[in-house]
């Protein structure tokens, strides 16, 4: 879609997850809650878009233009941004952590609660730009790689964050989905085969669609937090019947570089929770 033109088109909630995008025209588009997951949008013009609640997760954004758009709690994690015109652009809540900005326009932008753990902004123009703790820039105070803002630096003191979100089963016990420590490490806890939509155990003859459904709701988790299935270190697998591994990780492969992949352990085990057939949890750096 080299080139394409959707200038002030309409496209809420849609999937545009690895779509080729580079130089597209997309302004003033309304893309609010759509997945641009590591979507190529190189040059690509989105100024004056509505992109609130959207998912930029390992997307290519050099050199784009977003100036004046609405990015408020967009999903930049991991997001490639160098060059990008971000001027004037609206990220108050916005997930950064990770994302590379050197050389970006963020003048006059507004980062007002922003997550900005681990971002690089070498050369990036922060003239009175309102930062994550709401402090305004100005040109002589411009922060470097070396100089986390004061809301980044809280987040390093933090001792523990609850990580919580309405895509992945609600607890059923004294416990969390997530927590994420100090040193941005994230526990999260056994998923099992729940479907939100319906809150119900889903498939239960079927080991190789509850495990999709675990690898979903996992991946809520991850998003929520601001992490990939790149971030994950560690898994656990309990299995009800071992017979099913092959099954199980012929699903669970789809979802990691072999290369790259977490460390693991999976044990047969007598019962799970809601007699399920496979529960399975992971810990994250991010």
């Amino acid at each position: 879609m080299n080139q394409i033109n959707l200038s002030y088109a309409e496209v809420r909630q849609t999937n545009l997850s690895h779509s080729y995008l580079k130089n597209a025209n997309l302004v003033g588009v309304k893309c609010t809650g759509s997945n641009f997951s590591r979507a190529e949008l190189q040059e690509a013009d989105l100024s004056k878009g509505n992109f609130k609640d959207a998912n930029f997760i390992l997307a290519k954004l050099d050199n784009a233009n977003l100036r004046k758009s609405d990015l408020s709690n967009a999903n930049f994690n991991l997001a490639s941004l160098k060059g990008a015109n971000l001027e004037r652009g609206n990220l108050q809540g916005a997930n950064l952590i990770g994302a590379d900005l050197e050389g970006a326009n963020l003048s006059k932008a507004n980062l007002s609660g922003a997550k900005t753990y681990r971002w690089k902004i070498k050369d990036a123009d922060f003239t009175d730009t309102i930062m994550p703790d709401s402090r305004k820039f100005t040109k002589a105070e411009i922060p470097s790689d070396n100089q986390p803002t004061k809301e980044t630096t809280n987040q390093n003191m933090t001792t523990r964050k609850i990580i919580k979100t309405d895509k992945a089963p609600d607890p059923v016990g004294p416990y969390n989905q997530a927590i994420a420590t100090t040193g941005q490490m994230l526990f999260v806890s056994g998923q099992i085969a729940i479907d939100t939509r319906i809150n119900q155990i889903v498939y239960t003859e079927d080991v190789s669609k509850q495990t999709e459904q675990v690898m979903a709701n996992l991946e809520a988790i991850l998003t929520e937090a601001g992490a990939t299935w790149s971030n994950v270190v560690k898994t656990t697998v309990f299995l009800k019947n071992m017979d099913d591994f092959a099954t199980v990780n012929n699903v669970y492969g789809k979802y990691f570089d072999p290369e790259n992949a977490p460390a693991r352990a999976c044990v047969e085990v007598a019962r799970l929770p809601k007699d399920v057939l496979v529960e399975i949890d992971c810990i994250a750096v991010i």
